[in-house]
C-alpha cells in the first residue's frame, strides 16, 4: 500500500545513498594525498637542479675572483720588478731577489702557494718551489702565451711531473705578463692561490641561497598545496552537483531515466533475494500537450512540478517515482500484492484539481504496469513492456493496464516486417481486396469496402491484422493510407457501367485524423481519380474519434463539407457519449460484428443492435450490420430496420477483376443464399 508520508526519498534511499557518497570521499581523500605527494616530487628535483646551479656557479664565482687576485698579483707584485726583457732570456740578479722576497711573503702569509715564470716558448725561468724546469709546456701556458687567462680549480702537486704529495685545492692560473710603455707579452705568469679563503667567502654566500630555496620552495608548495586543498574542496562540491544532477530531472527533483534504471535493477534483484514481487510503472499524462499550447510551457512546467511533488508525497520509502522525459513518469513499487489498486490511487491523485496562472486543471493519465517475477526478470525488458501497456492503456482510455504478451507487437520480426512494408509500398507488393455492402430492402450492392491485402515474397499473402497494427504506431501509416486511398479510387473509376451507384469505403485510422493536412490529401486525390466526393465514405473507430476529439472534429467537417460521407466502424464498441455522437459530421454507423454474429442466439445483442438501429434512425444516420454470416442474421437485421448488411453472406473480399464480373451479374433481388 502506498503511504501518504510525506519524504522525498526514504532512509533505505539516503542509506544506499550514503555509501556511495562516503567511498567517493575516501577515494578524493586518497585522490589529494596522491596529489600532494607527486607534486612533492617536483620540488623537490626543483631543489636540487637550483642547489646545482648555485653550486656550479659558486664555483665559477671563485675561480672568477682567483683569477682577480691573480692578475692584480701580475700587476702589482710581478711586473713592476721586471725589466721589460722577454723571459727567455732569463732573470736578471734584481728581478730573482725581488721574485724571491715576494715568494717568501706571500707563502708567509698563505697568499701564494705556488708562483713560476715561463717565457713565451713555455720554459720555466723562475720556480718558487724549484720545479718544474724540465716539464712540457701546458696547454694552459701556450693559451696564456697568445694572451688569455686561464683559471680553474685543481689540486696543488696534482699535474703532471710535480713532486710531491697533493696539496690543498687551488685556483691555478696562467696569464700573459707585460712590460714596457706599449705593453708587448714578456712572458706567462703561472700561480697557485689557496682556495680555501674564495671558499669560504662564496659558500658563506651559497648557504644563504640554500637557506633561501629551501624556505622559498617550501613556501610554493605549500601555495600549491593550499590551491590543490581550495581546489579539491570546489572540485568536490561540484561532483557532488553534476553526481545529483547526472541523477536526478533539474526540473522535478525526481531521480531521471539513469538513477531509475539502477533503482529498478536493485529492486529487482532484491525481489529475487526475498521471493516477494514488485511492479514496474509508466505514467503518461493524457493531452498535457495543449497545457503547453495553451497555456505556456512556463505553466506547463508549474504542473509538472506540481504532480512531481505529489507523486513523490504519495510513494512509500521504499518505492521509487522518477520523471523519465516530458509528461512520463516511471514507478517502482516493491513488495506489493496488488499494484493495478495501488495505481489506480496514483491516478485519482494525478486528476486532483492544480491551479495553474489561477485556473483550475485537472489531468488524466495513462498507466501501464508489469510484475516482476510473473512478466520477467530482465528491467530493460520489463520498461518495454510496461510502456507498452501504457500505450494500449492510452489507445483504450482504459485508464490502468497491465502487460500482456498479446498487446505486444514490438518484437523483432514485426520491426522487420515494419522496415519491408516501406519498400513494399514503392514496389507495388501491396493489393487492395474489395467487400461488398448491400441494402437489406433490395439486396442491391451500394457500396465496396476497401481492404489492403500484402503479397509477402517470403510469407505469402498477408491480411491487414498481421501488419496494419503495426503500421498505426509508426509515421508509416500516413504513407499506407494514402497508398490505400489513391488506389481504391483509381479502382472505383474503373468499374464497368452500371456501378455508378457504388460508393467506395477506406478505412483511416487515429494518426491520420491528427494530420491537418489529412483532409486536403482526401479532396486531392478526388480530383486527380477524377471521383465524385459523394461517391467516398471515410470510416473511421470510435477509438480513432476519442483519441484527440478535436482534431478528428476538425477533419471530419472539412471532409463532410467536400461532399465526403463519414462512416463510424465497429460500433457499440467504444465509449462515444450520445451528446458527443450527435455533433459529429457523420453519415453512417456500423454495428460492431460482436454483437452482429450471435444476435439470434443473445437476446441481449439483439436488443443493443436493435437499439443501436433506433439511435441511428433517429440521428439520421445510415446503419449498417457487420460480420453477416447467415440468412438468418440477415432476416433479422432487416426486420430490426438496419439499412444495410455486409459479410461473408455475401461475399468474401475480392481483387478488382472479380469485383468488376460480381457487380455485373449479381442481382441481389431477393435475401441471398450462403456464399
Amino acid at each position: 500500500m502506498a503511504s501518504t508520508t510525506l519524504r522525498r526519498a526514504s532512509s533505505s534511499d539516503r542509506r544506499r545513498s550514503a555509501r556511495p557518497r562516503l567511498a567517493t570521499h575516501r577515494s578524493l581523500v586518497q585522490l589529494i594525498a596522491a596529489y600532494a605527494a607527486i607534486s612533492l616530487v617536483p620540488i623537490i628535483l626543483l631543489g636540487l637542479i637550483l642547489a646545482w646551479s648555485y653550486r656550479s656557479e659558486a664555483r665559477q664565482r671563485g675561480v672568477a675572483e682567483g683569477r682577480s687576485e691573480a692578475i692584480l698579483v701580475a700587476q702589482t707584485a710581478v711586473e713592476p720588478h721586471l725589466s721589460g726583457r722577454p723571459l727567455s732570456e732569463g732573470l736578471s740578479a734584481d728581478e730573482r731577489t725581488s721574485m724571491q722576497a715576494l715568494v717568501r711573503r706571500a707563502t708567509r702569509e698563505h697568499e701564494i702557494l705556488r708562483l713560476r715564470l715561463h717565457s713565451l716558448a713555455g720554459k720555466v725561468v723562475y720556480s718558487s718551489d724549484g720545479e718544474g724546469f724540465r716539464q712540457r709546456p701546458e696547454d694552459e701556458v701556450t693559451d696564456a702565451a697568445h694572451g688569455h687567462v686561464v683559471a680553474e680549480v685543481s689540486r696543488l702537486n696534482s699535474d703532471p711531473g710535480d713532486i710531491g704529495k697533493i696539496g690543498p685545492t687551488t685556483v691555478e692560473v696562467y696569464l700573459p705578463l707585460t712590460a714596457g710603455s706599449d705593453n708587448h707579452r714578456i712572458g706567462i705568469l703561472e700561480i697557485y692561490l689557496p682556495y680555501a679563503p674564495i671558499s669560504a667567502d662564496v659558500t658563506s654566500g651559497l648557504h644563504r641561497l640554500y637557506r633561501d630555496l629551501v624556505l622559498g620552495l617550501a613556501a610554493l608548495y605549500l601555495a600549491i598545496a593550499a590551491i590543490s586543498i581550495s581546489v579539491s574542496s570546489r572540485l568536490r562540491q561540484q561532483l557532488k552537483v553534476n553526481t545529483y544532477l547526472a541523477e536526478h530531472d533539474t526540473l522535478t527533483d525526481l531521480p531521471n531515466r539513469a538513477l531509475f534504471l539502477r533503482r529498478a535493477g536493485a529492486a529487482l534483484e532484491e525481489s529475487h533475494r526475498s521471493g516477494q514481487p514488485m511492479a514496474i510503472a509508466i505514467v503518461d499524462l493524457d493531452r498535457f500537450k495543449e497545457v503547453n499550447d495553451t497555456l505556456g510551457h512556463h505553466n506547463g512546467d508549474h504542473l509538472l512540478t506540481e504532480l512531481s511533488h505529489r507523486l513523490a508525497t504519495f510513494m512509500r520509502p521504499t518505492d521509487c517515482v522518477a520523471r523519465l522525459g516530458g509528461d512520463e513518469f516511471g514507478i517502482i513499487l516493491c513488495n506489493v500484492a496488488d499494484p493495478a489498486e495501488v495505481l489506480w490511487r496514483v491516478r485519482t491523485v494525478i486528476e486532483h484539481e492544480v491551479s495553474v496562472s489561477g485556473l483550475p486543471l485537472s489531468v488524466d493519465s495513462s498507466i501501464g504496469f508489469v510484475v516482476a517475477p510473473d512478466d520477467g526478470v530482465d528491467v530493460d525488458d520489463l520498461l518495454q513492456w510496461a510502456d507498452v501497456a501504457m500505450y494500449v492503456a492510452k489507445d483504450q482510455h482504459s485508464g490502468v493496464v497491465r502487460y500482456d504478451a498479446t498487446q505486444n507487437h514490438y518484437d523483432a520480426a514485426n520491426l522487420a516486417l515494419i522496415g519491408q512494408l516501406r519498400n513494399a509500398i514503392e514496389i507495388d507488393q501491396l493489393v487492395l481486396h474489395y467487400q461488398p455492402k448491400a441494402a437489406l430492402a433490395s439486396g442491391r450492392i451500394e457500396a465496396v469496402e476497401a481492404l489492403v491485402r500484402w503479397r509477402h515474397p517470403d510469407l505469402g499473402l498477408l491480411y491487414p491484422d498481421r501488419f496494419v497494427p503495426l503500421v498505426e504506431q509508426t509515421d508509416l501509416i500516413d504513407k499506407l493510407t494514402e497508398w490505400v486511398l489513391r488506389q481504391a479510387l483509381r479502382d472505383l473509376d474503373s468499374l464497368g457501367p452500371g456501378s455508378e451507384h457504388v460508393t467506395m469505403a477506406v478505412n483511416v485510422s487515429a494518426r491520420n485524423l491528427g494530420r491537418a493536412g489529412f483532409a486536403d490529401l482526401v479532396v486531392g486525390s478526388l480530383a486527380a481519380a477524377g471521383v465524385p466526393a459523394h461517391r467516398l465514405v471515410i470510416e473511421i473507430t470510435e477509438t480513432a474519434l476519442l483519441t484527440d476529439p478535436d482534431g478528428a472534429v476538425a477533419v471530419l467537417t472539412r471532409l463532410a463539407e467536400a461532399g465526403v460521407k463519414v462512416s463510424i466502424d465497429d460500433f457499440g464498441c467504444g465509449q462515444t457519449s450520445l451528446g458527443y455522437l450527435s455533433t459529429l459530421p457523420i453519415h453512417e454507423l456500423k454495428i460492431d460484428r460482436s454483437f452482429i454474429g450471435d444476435m439470434l442466439v443473445n437476446p441481449a445483442h439483439a436488443a443493443i443492435v436493435r437499439s443501436i438501429v433506433d439511435l441511428g434512425h433517429n440521428l439520421h444516420l445510415h446503419v449498417v450490420g457487420e460480420g453477416v454470416e447467415s440468412n438468418g442474421v440477415w432476416e433479422s437485421l432487416r426486420a430490426s430496420g438496419c439499412d444495410a448488411a455486409q459479410g461473408y453472406l455475401l461475399a468474401r473480399p475480392m481483387p478488382v477483376e472479380l469485383l468488376e464480373d460480381f457487380l455485373a451479374t449479381t442481382q441481389m433481388a431477393t435475401v441471398p443464399t450462403t456464399a
